[in-house]
């Protein structure tokens, strides 16, 4: 069980300047300095709670591992995007939806696997005058005694015994080739079919379009492939206390998800169809949702019981089923998942910026990933350098980067904090009651940091 330890988003000596230190500057979020006196605490976006009160709906929130597997299910018992034809450039991190089988042989014919002369017969040789390119129609036959230049990839001559590379032959002062190596009948040739013969399927359903599935796409013969679309994604950001520009000022706080999240959803696998901001107005929610024609709505904020949290009314009116309502997980408890009459799906995220971290890994990345028809990444877990506080009664996602086989916590992690997560490569899965250094806990890899062809940002 090996997982790819690279530290995403931190910069590097060669990023900044020479006196640069990585590890200082990580110390910067493992270890919070204390605040200063006059400091005032920042407003946070509503939406997520502190350890204090839970919200009205509390206590039906889903234990953490039932809720990832939930958003799983819903995406494969509801409505998933037919599968589509798209062209090899458009297909990179798809999946494909139909087997991927030979059109042709490959190689189509006999080719020469190295520069060099395509030789008949026992040495000497004596050499033809035009030589025999890749590209070129069928060259004219050998016959015993005879040599011909040759390039890699271009049709072998009829009656070939075998191609000499040009490092092992020598000409005389007469022209004629003769070997400096043995040479083995059917040498440095690759005969028709070697790889695959017309009809053989090559990959099966399910694989993920990397850049060399497409290669190998484009050399069986296919200009198209059959895949499953990337699932359309609407986001909607709720809160009239959010600023798009500018410093904080007034009680009104930039907003971070609205940059941040279409992003990420891209990372997952979506295509980001739109995104509204709409303030705290019940009626535009309520028009969002049922003029949607994504296969998934995300929302921010609003998932709480307070006086403007319209989420939940929203969904009774329109009569979604509620698949998920609250998680038990820290930072994002009040997320949920729901499912609209027209199959539709809707994760609601908490307001929090951290909390709406949470939420994205806890129920959209499952979703998306089921919708798109991605296999689920492989589990895997690493120790702990140091302890991880942990919640009473609730799992616990915890900011960390990896170092060799140890996963290390950063701190500034709040409901309210992009801090710690900036710098991560990935975050740990904290039990309720929390975890001592050394304890192995599974890792949950940030799309970026995870290696293969799942980060897809266009």
């Amino acid at each position: 069980m090996t997982a790819p330890h690279i530290r995403a988003g931190t910069p590097t000596a060669a990023d900044t300047d020479d006196d640069f230190d990585v590890e200082e500057a990580l110390a910067l979020v493992r270890e919070p300095r204390e605040p200063r006196q006059d400091a005032t605490p920042a407003p946070t976006p509503r939406g997520d709670h502190a350890h204090g009160a839970p919200p009205a709906h509390r206590h039906r929130a889903t234990p953490w591992p039932q809720a990832r597997e939930t958003a799983a299910r819903a995406a494969r018992t509801g409505a998933r995007p037919a599968p589509v034809s798209v062209s090899l450039a458009d297909a990179l991190g798809l999946t494909l939806a139909t087997p991927l089988d030979a059109l042709t042989d490959l190689p189509s014919f006999d080719t020469s696997a190295m520069d060099g002369w395509a030789v008949a017969g026992p040495g000497p040789w004596e050499v033809r005058e035009e030589g025999v390119l890749a590209g070129h129609a069928q060259p004219e036959r050998l016959t015993d005694g005879e040599a011909v230049r040759i390039a890699t990839g271009a049709r072998i001559p009829a009656d070939t015994t075998a191609v000499l590379r040009s490092e092992h032959g020598r000409l005389d002062a007469q022209g004629r080739l003769h070997p400096t190596r043995e040479l083995v009948h059917g040498q440095d040739i690759r005969p028709r079919g070697q790889e695959c013969r017309r009809g053989d399927q090559l990959l099966p359903v399910g694989t993920l379009a990397t850049p060399a599935v497409l290669g190998l796409a484009a050399a069986a013969g296919y200009d198209t492939v059959t895949a499953v679309p990337r699932p359309r994604a609407d986001v909607l950001i709720l809160g009239d206390e959010l600023l798009t520009e500018g410093l904080p000022h007034d009680g009104l706080i930039r907003d971070a998800l609205g940059p941040m999240l279409p992003p990420w959803l891209r990372a997952l696998g979506a295509e980001v169809t739109a995104v509204r901001r709409l303030g705290d107005d019940a009626k535009a929610l309520y028009k969002a949702i049922t003029s949607s024609t994504a296969d998934l709505v995300v929302t921010t904020g609003g998932t709480a019981s307070g006086p403007v949290d319209h989420i939940h009314p929203t969904l009774e009116r329109i009569g979604a089923e509620l698949l998920v309502d609250g998680v038990k997980v820290r930072p994002g408890h009040p997320m949920l998942l729901a499912r609209t009459k027209q199959n539709q799906h809707l994760v609601g995220l908490p307001g929090n910026p951290l909390a709406a971290v949470s939420g994205l890994l806890t129920l959209a990345e499952p979703l998306l990933r089921t919708l798109a028809a991605r296999p689920a990444p492989e589990l895997y877990a690493l120790p702990l350098a140091e302890a991880a506080h942990g919640h009473p009664y609730d799992t616990r996602l915890v900011p960390v980067v990896l170092r060799g086989d140890t996963a290390i916590p950063l701190h500034y992690n709040g409901p309210a904090m992009l801090r710690g997560i900036a710098a991560a490569d990935a975050l740990a899965v904290v039990p309720p009651g929390g975890a001592q250094r050394g304890e192995e806990m599974e890792i949950l890899d940030l799309p970026w940091a995870a290696a293969g062809i799942g980060v897809c940002f266009t």
